[in-house]
């Protein structure tokens, strides 16, 4: 008798209003994938959070922030700044707009699903 694998679940942090997001979150319930969505905008994740996201996906802080959004020109930020990680990181905590888009985690790996069809292979990996 064939053993059936068990349901993926995975952690979608998502914004409604980007269309990768969207896209991806279809992807993940059109291939069965339990989805948590987290509306990081709404909640926010901790230093802590992000710390866990960015070793999952193995990139520094810098890679993962928006450097196109207003908020990064408000704040004068540029992918050529010098800071360290602790400071990129509170940059997302307080502006999570910042955050790049959209970032799926299935059990303890993670990826940026730009584009969306990049959670295919993180689901046939799983």
């Amino acid at each position: 008798m064939k053993k059936s694998k068990p349901a993926l679940k995975a952690t979608l942090y998502h914004n409604t209003q980007c269309s990768k997001s969207n896209a991806a979150l279809a992807l993940l319930e059109e291939n069965g994938v339990e989805v948590v969505i987290i509306d990081y905008l709404e909640t926010p994740l901790s230093s802590g959070q992000l710390e866990i996201v960015l070793s999952q996906l193995y990139l520094e802080a810098r890679a993962l922030i928006r450097f196109g959004e207003p908020v990064a020109k408000e704040l004068g930020l540029s992918a050529s700044d010098i800071r360290d990680e602790a400071d990129w990181i509170s940059f997302m905590v307080q502006y999570p707009i910042l955050i790049e888009r959209p970032i799926i985690q299935i059990g303890n790996k993670a990826i940026i699903g730009r584009p969306p069809e990049a959670v295919l292979a993180l689901i046939e990996n799983a």
